[in-house]
């Protein structure tokens, strides 16, 4: 694993499960500031940092905390730390559980104080057992020191730190999915509203943050929010691990300025392309999002500028295509995906990724015509929002993208033979 370590990676904080050494080296820190501020002015903080959901949405997280922390039943809250991770191409979550887990729980613990928590849950890919075992280590620690005593006095209740094996599958990240998951129960998402602030585990207020968003909350208490604006590039705050794969030299995770252009993260840190081969396209945010070209090397990689070239950040995945890959066969590789992991709740989700897939197929292989050409055209603007989560609108994102960008490979996909 390749990395440019700078602050959620940063050398002194790379220190396992070692909790001495994570307090030496300055660990505990953004906890004891936040336990002298209140709720209002921590989730001020976070909001005036720009610290957005790094689980791909790229929410402003300050929303999520304000909207838990204005809920005015008292009793227990739930926080789950969201690290099911299992999006082919992305792998940033796995390496804070299991090479940082007390900044990732130093994270939580924070928010715990600007929202009232009482219960937070560590909810992590089965697959992952690096970081499962880190963290459960981690936790013991966490619960035999004095910051944890410091946290429960100051909550006046004594807060739970779970480490959960998720159910591996999929669909398990999505937010209520992942409530049901931590109720028991298979996850299958949930309709909103009403929303997990409003009933979430056990019909409790719930909060539900990704790993790399709470990882960066420590650095912020202790340093303030203009460091943090200060490490993004442009209008971008913060940094971002940025999961490099595919037809490169040096593929990794790559903690850089929010805002690094694309062009200095191909050719710079990832050492170009392979020997050989020129670049095609990028997926971005895994397959569940879009595509980019190669006219796109200039953009910055943060939520807007890519967003302004019909694309998403998302994950902060990028995987690089080079040519004389078909980009038909690598779109159903992915869509196969997406139908493999649906959870069959959804009827437009299960038979839609099924029919996309099976069309894809069929054009690939040579034996697709106009008709199924036109048909997956359809389909990329009929089905979008008509599934609970977000697994369909993935598998409709990539398929729209590929036929915008790459649409001339489809047509010379259909056997002429069939093209009537």
């Amino acid at each position: 694993m390749s990395a440019l370590n700078q602050v959620l990676l940063h050398p002194q904080q790379r220190v396992g499960a070692d909790f001495a050494a994570w307090r030496a080296a300055g660990g505990g820190e953004g906890l004891r500031a936040a336990l002298g501020a209140t709720p209002a002015q921590l989730i001020e903080m976070i909001r005036d940092a720009g610290l957005r959901g790094l689980g791909g949405s790229g929410y402003p997280a300050y929303r999520k905390w304000e909207s838990l922390a204005a809920q005015r039943a008292s009793g227990d809250r739930y926080l789950i730390v969201n690290g099911n991770e299992d999006e082919p191409g992305t792998f940033k979550d796995r390496i804070l559980l299991a090479e940082t887990p007390h900044q990732v729980i130093e994270g939580a613990a924070i928010c715990a104080v600007a929202c009232d928590i009482n219960h937070i849950v560590f909810y992590i890919n089965p697959d992952q057992d690096a970081a499962l075992a880190s963290m459960r280590d981690a936790v013991v620690q966490w619960q035999d020191s004095d910051l944890y005593t410091a946290l429960a006095e100051h909550l006046r209740r004594p807060v739970e730190l779970r480490v959960m094996a998720s159910s591996g599958h999929y669909i398990g990240g999505e937010e209520t999915a992942a409530i049901e998951s931590v109720e028991g129960k298979f996850p299958f998402p949930r309709r909103k509203p009403p929303y997990p602030a409003e009933a979430g585990v056990h019909g409790l207020p719930t909060l539900v943050n990704n790993t790399e968003t709470l990882a960066n909350v420590p650095h912020i208490m202790r340093n303030g929010v203009a460091w943090y604006r200060g490490l993004g590039r442009g209008a971008a705050a913060g940094t971002k691990i940025y999961c490099l794969s595919g037809d490169v030299l040096r593929p990794g995770a790559y903690e850089l300025p929010m805002g690094t252009p694309l062009q200095e993260l191909i050719f710079e840190h990832g050492g170009g392309m392979l020997v050989g081969m020129k670049l095609k396209a990028i997926f971005t945010g895994g397959p569940s999002n879009t595509i980019l070209t190669p006219a796109d090397l200039d953009v910055p990689l943060d939520f807007d500028s890519v967003a302004e070239r019909r694309s998403a950040l998302g994950t902060g995945a990028m995987i690089v295509v080079s040519e004389g890959t078909g980009i038909v066969k690598r779109v159903t590789e992915y869509v196969n995906f997406f139908a493999d992991n649906s959870c069959g709740q959804c009827p437009a989700c299960k038979t839609g990724t099924y029919y996309i897939s099976r069309l894809l197929s069929r054009i690939d292989t040579g034996h697709g015509s106009r008709s199924d050409l036109d048909t997956l055209v359809s389909l990329s603007q009929l089905l979008p929002g008509a599934g609970r989560c977000h697994l369909l609108d993935g598998a409709v994102k990539v398929l729209d993208s590929s036929l915008y960008h790459f649409g001339s490979e489809y047509e010379k996909a259909i056997a002429p033979r069939n093209n009537r």
